[in-house]
């Protein structure tokens, strides 16, 4: 078995558990293939007993020969590994090094009963849709979609921004507000649930709406199939608007033709059999508890 490795910057008191993971990695004889920067913060601290890996640098390298990549961070890192596996269909594992993990939801301290789960081939795998964006101009390079969410969002200083909206060239709305996010149900728990909108089930096949500050009040978010495509028209007293696809952000100007719809691929994320949608709720929401006791 050869397993990918990616994160982006660990603190150093997270060593001890990067040494755990390689050592149960050879424990169980899976070859690892290391992101390049990576291993070059870790060379100095961490002992590879077995020699037998290697390193990769970008998507390219990564191919049919690796079983699993294994993200470690963040549900930001996490965001970043979907970028790297592409339409390759790898199932992604998410250690949880950050803080809240929605995402990588499998904690720094299971992370051998993870390994264990990996080499049994003892877990799930949850289909993750993502969000594609298409433009009158090429955006975003080789990735043009995201797990959790595209945006759009005036610049820090601008006035607000009217985001005219369709649906498969109807008019829904105009936006008179800050910005305007369409989620997919993974993304209903980031960025559009701190906005207001809802929490949908992964496997709900929707898309969310949630603007972002607006001026009329009575605008709320709504759900929609995601075998629509939604476009956008934006006007605004500023000559530019930020676009972003989860955490990459490109600056267009309000000339552009923007519209959004379900990718053609979608993404592998490898669950626990223990853990659940629910189960990542309440303990990240913290539901049941009484914090006043």
């Amino acid at each position: 078995m050869r397993v990918a490795i990616y994160s982006r910057l660990l603190d150093q008191s997270d060593h001890r558990e990067i040494q755990d993971l390689f050592t149960e990695l050879e424990n169980y004889h899976i070859q690892p293939v290391i992101y390049q920067p990576f291993f070059e913060q870790i060379i100095g601290s961490v002992k590879f007993h077995d020699h037998n890996f290697t390193t990769f640098t970008a998507s390219g390298d990564l191919d049919e020969t690796i079983d699993f990549i294994i993200s470690l961070g963040g549900d930001g890192t996490l965001l970043d590994t979907v970028t790297l596996v592409r339409d390759k269909n790898i199932p992604i594992l998410g250690i949880n090094f950050g803080r809240l993990g929605f995402l990588a939801s499998i904690g720094k301290e299971d992370l051998k009963a993870a390994i264990a789960s990996m080499a049994d081939r003892s877990f799930v795998i949850d289909k993750r849709s993502l969000i594609h964006l298409d433009a009158d101009r090429q955006l975003f390079g080789e990735t043009p979609y995201a797990l959790n969410e595209f945006a759009i969002h005036k610049q820090d200083i601008s006035p607000m921004i009217k985001i005219h909206t369709y649906l498969n060239g109807e008019f829904l709305n105009t936006y008179w507000a800050d910005g305007l996010i369409v989620s997919t149900p993974t993304g209903s728990t980031g960025y559009s649930l701190s906005c207001g909108g809802p929490i949908v089930f992964p496997e709900s096949g929707s898309f969310v709406i949630t603007p972002v500050a607006p001026h009329n009040l009575n605008v709320r978010p709504i759900i929609v199939p995601d075998d629509n495509i939604i476009s956008f028209e934006v006007e605004g007293r500023s000559e530019h608007f930020i676009c972003a696809l989860d955490s990459r952000r490109e600056i267009v100007t309000r000339n552009i033709q923007l519209a959004v719809k379900r990718e053609k691929f979608d993404v592998s994320i490898v669950r626990l059999n223990e853990n659940n949608f629910l189960g990542t709720l309440r303990n990240k929401l913290s539901w049941g508890l009484d914090t006043r006791n």
